[in-house]
């Protein structure tokens, strides 16, 4: 059985996956150059307008129908891989939102030892970037887990188990919060804070932009920014084994490896393939 970091570190790897930006790649050693735009969506939802007491904010990084898959490593050994996508866009409370998926699973060998199919999601706002709901499905082993949050942003409220939360604006849940991010003009020497929404409590987590390095994984060869995301309660840092992300250098943001110490060795996502999706007008 897992030590209780150990299972904590593998959750936060297969929750920020969906960090990653796709991009384009190719066989040679050369440095990766992503496109400027992606040819616009049209979306079928006139009667859609956007509430103009949410913040707007300009989103061109990610789109429907981007893919990306990872392959998921403990120290030396790949034991499974993991995939995020942006599957479609729709209607909800009378906004547009993106429908976001992740799910991670074990390679079939490692099923006989310690079998993972997870699954996430999140419905985030297309303008707002923020989200109204989030569930995540993990199966991972005899351990089971259902959560299912819902966001209630003009009042201000999360609703979980029957209960309700009152919360800050903008609360951003664990997925959403990585898009968010991506969303953002990023510089070394950044340090970017939100609310997060876990375990029916606000927290701030901050995400410090540390360098610039060059990084070559499977997917190819990227500048990165590299990042560091901080969970902090009651004024004090909480470090369950550091975890680093590494963003292409570019508008796309695109994290293409992230690194999680752990009680014994590291977990690493490493980008392998992806597909780009299409912006929204």
């Amino acid at each position: 059985m897992r030590s209780n970091k150990t299972k904590l570190a593998v959750m936060l790897v297969l929750g920020l996956v969906a960090l990653f930006v796709t991009g384009w790649a190719d066989d040679s050693t050369d440095i990766v150059v992503l496109p400027d735009t992606c040819r616009p969506l049209d979306i079928p939802f006139d009667s859609v307008e956007v509430d103009s007491s949410f913040r707007d904010l300009i989103n061109d990084a990610f789109g429907v129908g981007e893919w990306l898959k990872f392959d998921l490593k403990y120290s030396f050994v790949t034991a499974g891989y993991a995939e995020m996508s942006v599957d479609s866009v729709f209607e909800y409370n009378g906004r547009l939102c993106y429908m976001i998926t992740t799910r991670a699973q074990s390679h079939s060998f490692f099923d006989k030892f310690y079998k993972v199919r997870d699954h996430g999601e999140t419905w985030f706002d297309a303008y707002g970037m923020f989200p109204w709901h989030f569930e995540k499905h993990l199966r991972e082993g005899s351990y089971s887990s259902d959560i299912v949050q819902d966001f209630d942003q003009y009042r201000g409220l999360a609703y979980e188990d029957g209960d309700t939360i009152m919360v800050d604006d903008y609360i951003q849940d664990v997925l959403s919060s990585l898009y968010y991010i991506r969303s953002l003009d990023l510089e070394v020497g950044d340090t970017i804070s939100m609310s997060n929404y876990t375990k029916k409590k606000c927290h701030i987590l901050e995400v410090i932009v540390h360098a610039r390095e060059e990084i070559d994984v499977d997917a190819g060869k990227f500048k990165c920014l590299k990042v560091e995301p901080l969970l902090k309660s009651a004024g004090i840092f909480k470090h369950e084994g550091r975890l680093t992300v590494w963003l292409t250098d570019d508008r796309l943001k695109m994290p293409v490896l992230m690194k999680s110490k752990v009680l014994v060795g590291s977990i690493t996502a490493e980008l392998t393939d992806f597909r780009l999706g299409e912006l929204l007008d």
